[in-house]
């Protein structure tokens, strides 16, 4: 009996003090609703219908709600509203990484700050650690809490930007709504819901952004300004055959990957070479499949970068030619040759004598059932890689009808190599290509793997002509994005 009277009295302070750290969490959680307009890439001067989205975020230290990117993408207005109460209030967004699927907003009225409680951030946890999920899932208005244990941590693909970021996969629910809400383990944020995924025999498969990520993005944001995610710039293979190894010179205990590409204009352009074998990033141990052991965890060498800032400079070990060399890199981001996809921003696009032209990039790609893509498309998305010839592919994305253009109404998706003898390499040459004609006619060269250097051919004078005319009968408020006429602007003395 005294035993069991033991036992009761125990169980009283462990209750309180788990109930006690259930409500700190709980004036910490928001519900965000989030009204958007995506901007059109068929019509780049145009945007969609305005609609909306709710999602979930947390309070932490400095007066931030911490979410998703992707919860107020393309936003327009922005409210949020704490767990339990009534009123919402307006918040703006301050910093947003859209590769790394995070942001943290703002909110200007006190009222919203009253009786709220930060959340501090935890360590990264561990397989089978007891995990729950706040948030604001679909199906009902109240705050809902999911539990289950961390499956896996690894470096997966986020759907949001296609970035290979480190995850934890957990078996707790994650639908959505629950998006940027907290993942708590201890009474910590250890991490946010970001995706879940749901294919053909899954189940229970949920993914968190973990701290160390959350960490570098509001280390990041420090100064002021975001500056992505840092990446090395190489395209490598994997050293598990002993003869390759050996044809590389390496010697036996000597693991690494081989560089078969360095990136243009990448962390690694003019340090490493290509066919260099990368021993060693930031003083950690590259195994022959290109993971390294970090805490316990071997993870891809993705991991390791992603933790980096811009600017920082990062010790290599290379075997180049069979000798040992220590170098150093400065690490930046990377701009991949299509681009994207693209966030909070209208699209690039330059018109002419009722041609579109428009860089490609994923969000256009994205329009495209992939079956239905120009294979100059799929080759550029897939093997594309930037260089001094080109920036980003520039093509004809369709035409608006008038007899100076008869007989190009049905061209669309056209990748164009140059105009009037001007090598295209970004959108910005475009313009300038059209101010030059050759011998009274625009020439327009196209794709000369896809459409055999194919070409259309306008009278300039005709064209000249036509053109405010064109603009005009489609409702086409400038011949040129915002970023294009900013070029155009001298600035004031």
């Amino acid at each position: 009996m005294r035993a069991l009277l033991a036992a009761a009295l125990l169980l009283v302070p462990l209750r309180s003090r788990a109930q006690s750290a259930d409500e700190l969490t709980r004036r910490s959680v928001v519900r965000i609703f989030t009204t958007y307009q995506k901007p059109n890439y068929q019509a780049p001067w145009q945007m969609h219908v305005q609609e909306s989205m709710s999602g979930s975020g947390v309070i932490i230290e400095g007066g931030l709600i911490l979410t998703n990117a992707h919860v107020i993408s393309d936003q327009s207005y922005i409210q949020v509203r704490k767990a339990g109460e009534p009123d919402k209030h307006t918040a703006t967004v301050l910093f947003v990484a859209h590769d790394s699927e995070l942001a943290v907003l703002k909110v200007e009225d006190p009222a919203f700050w009253k009786d709220s409680a930060p959340m501090r951030l935890g360590d990264l946890p561990r397989q089978r650690d007891h995990l729950q999920a706040w948030g604001f899932p679909t199906g009902g208005d109240d705050l809902s809490i999911t539990e289950g244990v961390v499956s896996r941590i690894e470096v997966i693909a986020y759907t949001h930007s296609g970035h290979n970021l480190l995850a934890i996969q957990t078996d707790a629910a994650i639908n959505p709504g629950n998006s940027g809400g907290p993942v708590i383990k201890d009474g910590k944020l250890v991490g946010i819901s970001f995706q879940s995924y749901s294919g053909s025999g899954a189940e229970n498969i949920g993914y968190v952004i973990p701290t160390p990520i959350i960490n570098r993005f509001l280390k990041d944001i420090k100064d002021g300004a975001y500056d992505k995610v840092p990446d090395l710039g190489v395209m490598t293979a994997d050293l598990e055959n002993e003869s390759l190894r050996s044809y590389f010179g390496m010697k036996p205990g000597q693991t690494g990957v081989v560089v078969n590409k360095v990136l243009f204009e990448s962390s690694a352009w003019g340090v490493l070479k290509d066919h260099d074998v990368l021993l060693s990033f930031d003083k950690h141990a590259l195994a022959n499949n290109g993971t390294v052991m970090v805490d316990g965890r071997r993870l891809g060498m993705s991991y390791l970068i992603s933790l980096h800032q811009a600017g920082d400079r990062v010790p290599l070990e290379v075997l180049r030619d069979g000798k040992l060399l220590r170098l150093e890199v400065r690490m930046k981001a990377y701009t991949e040759l299509v681009q994207g996809p693209y966030y909070d921003q209208k699209p690039s696009y330059f018109v002419f004598a009722g041609m579109v032209f428009t860089p490609l990039t994923q969000n256009y790609a994205g329009l495209w059932d992939k079956r239905d893509q120009p294979t100059s498309f799929k080759n550029l998305i897939e093997f594309g890689l930037p260089s001094p010839d080109q920036r980003e592919p520039v093509f004809l994305s369709y035409v608006l009808p008038h007899d100076v253009n008869a007989g190009y109404h049905d061209f669309k998706g056209v990748l164009i190599e140059s105009i009037n003898g001007v090598k295209i390499r970004s959108l910005k040459d475009v313009p300038g290509a059209f101010a030059a004609p050759v011998g009274g006619y625009h020439i327009i060269k196209t794709d000369r793997h896809t459409d055999w250097d194919g070409q259309l051919i306008l009278n300039a004078v005709k064209a000249k002509g036509a053109h405010e005319e064109i603009l005009t009968r489609y409702g086409v408020p400038a011949d040129r994005s915002e970023d294009l006429l900013a070029e155009l602007r001298v600035p004031a003395k």
